[in-house]
């Protein structure tokens, strides 16, 4: 049995439902982010798994029991909020030991435990400061200390970077990975960054609307998503569309009509066996940094629109025919001219194919 198991969940205020029925399961020492767009549902779900938010249907298991409707003291479960929720007048020490205190631990178990969390998280010399003494990245270091200290089953973690600076989101997260390594808890970490969903994770929950769009690993949803939705949300810059109709089809080979197609088509070998039938509105996704602008077998033509230096590599973008922008990225400081016809090339094994719902096929 999972570690941390969601049964069913539903959860409604009034007629509106938020939650759709989530099942997942994740297991003991597993890192998992929930991850999707705002709105979704997934710091919702976090606070039914912490017992914040009362569960209208199904059941949440932690550790083999049911925790359903047990108080959120009585989970074992450590939450980090995205506000570092610290008392202004209490020093570093005697924030990390408030919990502790409030359930009468032994003052020598204390100083233990806070010395040890400081310890891991390379706060020693600031146990003394107050808050206000305190860069963003430490006080959420503190933040996560509080939790440590109280020797949790879990972690939850809802959106905890979102109040720092992008070098000091960077450098949290490699602490937040290292941390998950050397404690080896179970943790569910919540983003909207599919970034920090990407680099943190074991295994990633896509959300949308309340309901689960695909689990797995972050190679398998990059490398092989299961709609529209997923290819879109993971992968920065996001993957291009393209709306296309199947002119012939068989087995391991479709053929696919676009304008921006040179010669008019492009023949795809679809990832998941499917074979649409000729007549089917198929859309295409590319992911940008799979468009070859040095390619010898060149698949779209594009006019530039503009482009964006980004030091060691260039953002393209480009205006087709039909349908949305498309983005290349290219390596180094290519001279794009804008207006500009561009011709690129993709390898097959990077071109995805997905019916008219966007159902990858």
């Amino acid at each position: 049995m999972s570690f941390l198991r969601l049964d069913n969940v539903v959860k409604r205020y009034g007629d509106h439902k938020v939650i759709n029925g989530v099942s997942f399961g994740a297991e003991k020492g597993e890192f998992v982010v929930f991850v999707g767009p705002s709105g979704c549902g997934k710091s919702t779900l976090l606070r039914m798994i912490a017992g914040l938010e009362d569960i209208t249907e199904g059941d949440v298991s932690i550790d083999g029991a049911v925790v359903t409707n047990v108080e959120p003291a009585a989970r074992q479960v450590a939450m980090v909020f995205q506000s570092y929720a610290l008392y202004p007048h209490m020093s570093v020490f005697e924030n990390m030991a408030f919990g502790l205190r409030m359930v009468k631990t032994p003052q020598p178990e204390i100083e233990r435990r806070v010395k040890e969390a400081a310890r891991i998280l390379q706060i020693e010399p600031l146990l003394e400061r107050k808050p206000r003494q305190l860069s963003g990245g430490q006080r959420q270091r503190v933040a996560i200390g509080r939790a440590i200290v109280r020797n949790p089953k879990l972690f939850l973690f809802d959106e905890p970077l979102s109040n720092l600076d992008a070098e000091l989101r960077t450098q949290m997260r490699v602490e937040i990975a290292r941390l998950h390594r050397d404690i080896g808890a179970t943790m569910v970490y919540v983003t909207h960054d599919q970034i920090e969903a990407m680099t943190l994770a074991d295994r990633i929950v896509v959300l949308r609307a309340g309901l689960v769009e695909q689990v797995g690993a972050p190679t398998e949803l990059y490398d092989n998503p299961a709609n529209t939705f997923v290819a879109g949300f993971i992968g920065s810059p996001k993957m291009n569309f393209l709306t296309g109709t199947v002119t012939a089809a068989e087995t391991g080979r479709v053929m696919v009509a676009n304008a921006n197609f040179v010669g008019g088509s492009l023949v795809i070998r679809p990832r998941r066996g499917g074979v649409p039938k000729v007549g089917d509105m198929v859309i295409v996704g590319l992911r940008p940094e799979h468009l070859d602008l040095a390619s010898p077998t060149p698949a779209l033509q594009l006019r530039t629109d503009f482009a964006e230096n980004l030091g060691g590599a260039t953002q393209i973008y480009t205006q087709p025919k039909d349908g949305e922008m498309i983005t290349i990225v290219a390596q180094g400081r290519p001279k794009i001219t804008p207006g500009e016809t561009l011709t690129v090339g993709v390898a097959p094994e990077y071109v995805y194919l997905f019916d008219e719902r966007g159902v990858a096929v």
